[in-house]
């Protein structure tokens, strides 16, 4: 499975849900049994590596402010479901986070930035299709801590000085 082939199974199962990331979840899982065990080791390579790649002070701070506050269980399911939201949105935030007010075209706190469930799908259809846990992925883990300049979460004004859109948007 390619790149391509990644952000289209994304794409399709997130339309399909209608943006719900549980549904995504199971629709994902759906498409994914379909496919070879290598075929699903591959999708969860390319999840894993933008998994990763999204570790990284300023997405947390974003997810800060769309979220109203995110700990690093939250953050890590707010990565998940970045990658859910697709190509554009994903690649937007990871390079300006702040980016995210003008790509999300709404954003409920309820429901949206909690993907938890995607990140569990590859796993879950490659024990479908071969009733065993997924082996290593051999790519390299996060690092121990995000990437680039730490952000104080708790400085409002901080946070509108460093996210001026999305804290005009989402908090003002």
């Amino acid at each position: 499975m390619d790149e391509t082939e990644f952000w289209e199974l994304v794409d399709t199962t997130r339309e399909a849900a209608e943006g719900d990331p549980e549904d995504q979840a199971d629709l994902l899982v759906e498409r994914l049994v379909q496919l070879d065990p290598d075929a699903v080791l591959d999708f969860a390579r390319h999840f894993e590596s933008r998994y990763n790649r999204a570790y990284q002070w300023d997405v947390w701070g974003a997810a800060w402010v769309l979220l109203h506050g995110a700990g690093d269980d939250v953050f890590d399911f707010f990565r998940c479901w970045l990658i859910g939201q697709g190509r554009e949105v994903f690649e937007g935030a990871v390079h300006d986070p702040d980016s995210l007010a003008d790509l999300l075209e709404d954003f409920d706190d309820e429901v949206d930035g909690d993907g938890e469930e995607l990140g569990y799908a590859a796993d879950e259809a490659y024990e479908q299709l071969t009733g065993t846990v997924a082996p290593d992925l051999g790519i390299a883990p996060a690092p121990p801590e995000p990437e680039g300049t730490p952000v104080d979460f708790e400085n409002e004004a901080v946070l509108a000085q460093r996210y001026p859109r999305l804290w005009g948007r989402f908090r003002a």
